[in-house]
């Protein structure tokens, strides 16, 4: 008996763990989608001449933080002090 209710402890350990690994991951995710719905236009016009991959659209935005909209900064800000 003691040791079903050490295997149902474990089992519960076990599942919040997963639990709290996949909020996580969908908290980051939602941040992601706020980034680009709120810098969309700001990386039309600011890093157009810029090809995506190896983070140099990340690059470019950090490079223009100060030419980008109010809602891209703040988006952008919001999703680094994210949990990761």
């Amino acid at each position: 008996m003691v040791r079903r209710m050490s295997i149902l402890r474990e089992f519960r350990l076990a599942t919040a763990a997963l639990l709290a690994l996949a909020l996580s991951t969908l908290a980051a995710k939602a941040q992601d989608a706020a980034v680009r719905q709120a810098c969309s236009s700001d990386l039309r016009t600011v890093c157009s001449g810029v090809t995506p991959g190896g983070g140099r659209i990340k690059q470019c935005m950090i490079d223009n933080f100060d030419k980008l909209s109010d809602g891209c900064k703040a988006a952008s800000k919001a999703r680094q002090m994210a949990p990761k």
